[in-house]
């Protein structure tokens, strides 16, 4: 059970945390409006520099930002399990991962909210599959037990989704799990260090087409999809001074995903110009149609972590975590 005292000491951990990784790293995180003679001035929200399929930088690369009155303000790198925490503090403005990871740190205290919802796990498009070695005795979930898999964090899709597959199957804590960096995944299963591997796009894209390992399945065989959105998070306080640039910002986002949907193959083009690689390895995502966040995956990870006892049952409702009140394309 979450405890307000084990909160508190958490994002004090966070905040500690985080000030060290952007002192060393980053330079200084304050919001900046840039200013222009000639022109308006422009809101620069601060957002980590981690290339991959992300909305922010496609955005970037086909000039969506331009006359928008915002822009990103790029502040370095900042690892996959320190996004939402350092959206929580402000040392970013937004951020993107997997509902959950937002949803639990809010629950926690933290001053954030999704704005934006995001990827949509199709049968062609999934959010994350599991792969093994080509010559891996296992076939199936029941093969599964005593072995080692690979997720790139703790509490969300790769760790809740598995968990929740094992249960169904009577399999629950018959596996162990180990963290390891997103760009490590595959190498971390061809190595046999880890006995399975959860590898998300674009990275996923390359383990399908490396003979040295073979796919089980993907989250859509699991759940056909509920569990498959991301999302993107602003920092509260960033939200109520600039509530036009949030609007801004999730208007681009909604923009640039209804043009990856509608141009899978170009976008793939832009990932691979970015991640420097042959864009037959890189794998796409398909988005939800405006980033319009819908109540489903919302109230399925709401489920999900009250049966994981990270949040308490029957307290939490779906708009406590997430609003479309900045997306110009919802119904007011």
């Amino acid at each position: 059970m979450i405890t307000v005292f084990k909160n508190k000491l958490f994002l004090l951990a966070i905040v500690i945390l985080l000030a060290g990784l952007f002192a060393a790293g980053c330079g200084s995180t304050k919001n900046q409006t840039a200013s222009n003679e000639a022109g308006p001035k422009v809101v620069e929200f601060k957002y980590p520099k981690n290339p991959g399929f992300d909305l922010i930088y496609i955005a970037d690369d086909l000039g969506y930002w331009q006359g928008t009155g915002v822009k990103p303000k790029y502040v370095g790198a900042v690892g996959s399990p320190q996004v939402i925490p350092a959206v929580a503090t402000g040392a970013i403005d937004f951020g993107t991962r997997h509902v959950p990871l937002s949803m639990a740190a809010i629950a926690g205290g933290a001053d954030m909210k999704v704005v934006a919802g995001t990827n949509k796990t199709l049968p062609e498009y999934p959010h994350m599959k599991y792969f093994v070695r080509a010559d891996s005795p296992i076939k199936g979930v029941a093969d599964l037990v005593g072995k080692k898999i690979g997720i790139n964090s703790y509490g969300a899709c790769s760790e809740y989704v598995t968990k929740k597959y094992l249960r169904d199957n009577r399999l629950e804590d018959k596996v162990k799990f180990q963290v390891v960096p997103n760009d490590q995944l595959e190498q971390s299963v061809k190595q046999g260090l880890v006995d399975v591997a959860i590898i998300h796009p674009p990275d996923s894209g390359r383990a399908e087409k490396s003979p040295e390992l073979r796919r089980l399945w993907s989250d859509w065989d699991i759940d056909q999809g509920v569990s498959g959105m991301m999302g993107y998070s602003v920092n509260g306080k960033f939200m109520r001074e600039n509530p036009e640039a949030v609007k801004a910002v999730v208007g681009v986002l909604a923009k640039t995903a209804n043009w990856v949907n509608a141009n899978p193959d170009e976008a793939r083009k832009l990932v691979a110009k970015q991640l420097d690689i042959d864009v037959s390895l890189v794998e796409g995502y398909a988005y939800y149609k405006d980033v319009i966040t819908v109540d489903e995956p919302v109230q399925y990870w709401i489920d999900r972590l009250e049966a994981e006892d990270k949040l308490e049952k029957g307290k939490w409702k779906t708009t406590d975590f997430y609003t479309n009140e900045f997306n110009p394309y919802a119904k007011k």
